[in-house]
């Protein structure tokens, strides 16, 4: 006699339970959805992503979820009608609530088990871009530090000779002639500082990293700046309290925010404006940091924000790329000098502006722990 053995529900709900928290643990938004455009499913990535829960999710559409004429209702109705699998890089993706565009990578696949039901992934491209950003100027400070070598060595020692003849020059000229060896001492003069400023890229010995309290750094670089080039300039701090130190070498540390400062002061121009230092703790992303064998997290935000004229959309993809800038007077090497430093610190610098609002974000490690 033979006997038929019935599937065991409680297999069968222990699979579903952990099918879900598969997903749930997915960092990519995912969603489950039929070919009308109900949804039936979602992770706990996808909630936040949606700014609804999965009981809320449920209860819509995906037409309802982004604007009209989207990309991923082209692409589930384009599945529904051939039945396999579509891809999508790079895409604009307008989220009916809020109005906000992201950038994603957009999969949809069909449904094994349900005829007319398919699968969503979305691959968020911000934090990606921001990483493929960060490499780019990494390469361009190492480009910046090559060519400051070799301009150390073959332009400073013809351009002291220059100006010893200059000044040689000087006693024996007149009135007229001594302007003009003047002029050729401060040129040559001129030129060293810029080489001089360059050097810095080429120094490649490690950094002395140790506990570093970003908060008297922060007020360090407020006050050296009140009392120079931001005499009229307003400045705001927010400030979190519980912050952990930053594990970073405090000069560098220093340099930089002044040169974010500097940056910020110019850009308000010779109006009154405002200046905000702002501190936060976020869960940041992963990195490998120059020294050490395991990526670490990056979770000190530290911003710089003026009320400034912004800056211009088509210098914003380039703008910590040596000698790039919008100033007459500028080298262009301030901010590629901050991407240098912040790169060395294994961490993460971002720019977002907008007519009255630019804010400079760098994400940070911090301080590792010590034992007892």
């Amino acid at each position: 006699m033979a006997i038929l053995l019935a599937p065991n529900p409680n297999k069968a709900a222990a699979a579903d339970i952990e099918a879900a928290r598969v997903l749930d643990a997915l960092p990519h938004p995912v969603l489950t959805a039929r070919f009308d455009g109900s949804i039936a499913d979602a992770n706990l990535a996808a909630e936040t992503f949606f700014a609804m829960s999965r009981e809320l999710l449920r209860q819509h559409r995906l037409n309802q979820l982004v604007l009209p004429g989207s990309p991923l209702l082209a692409f589930v109705e384009q599945v529904a009608d051939s039945g396999t699998a579509m891809k999508g890089y790079r895409l604009d993706l307008a989220l009916a609530r809020g109005g906000s565009d992201v950038l994603v990578d957009i999969f949809v696949s069909p449904l094994p088990d349900a005829p007319d039901g398919v699968a969503i992934m979305l691959h968020e491209r911000s934090m990606t871009d921001k990483l493929e950003r960060q490499l780019t100027h990494r390469g361009g400070a190492r480009s910046v530090a090559a060519m400051a070598s070799m301009l150390a060595h073959e332009i400073k020692n013809p351009l002291s000779g220059i100006r010893g003849a200059a000044q040689l020059l000087e006693t024996d000229a007149s009135d007229s002639d001594r302007a003009l060896t003047r002029l050729i001492c401060e040129e040559t003069d001129r030129i060293v500082k810029l080489v001089d400023r360059m050097g810095a890229f080429s120094d490649g010995r490690p950094i002395e990293r140790e506990s570093v309290n970003i908060h008297a750094i922060l007020d360090h670089v407020k006050k050296v700046a009140q009392a120079g080039f931001a005499r009229r300039i307003r400045f705001h701090e927010h400030y979190d309290p519980s912050l952990p130190p930053v594990f970073g070498d405090r000069d560098q540390l220093v340099q930089m925010f002044l040169n974010l400062v500097k940056n910020a002061a110019e850009a308000i121009g010779e109006d009154e404006g405002d200046i905000e230092l702002s501190t936060a703790f976020r869960p940041g992303v992963r990195m490998q940091v120059p020294g050490s064998n395991a990526p670490v997290s990056l979770p000190l935000e530290c911003c710089v924000r003026d009320n400034g004229s912004g800056v211009p959309a088509e210098v914003m993809p380039y703008l910590f790329d040596p000698f790039i800038t919008t100033k007459a007077s500028g080298s262009g090497l301030g901010l590629a000098l901050v991407a240098k430093i912040i790169g060395d610190h294994g961490g993460v610098i971002e720019c977002e502006s907008a007519p009255r609002r630019t804010t400079f974000r760098v994400l940070m490690p911090m301080s590792p722990r010590r034992e007892g």
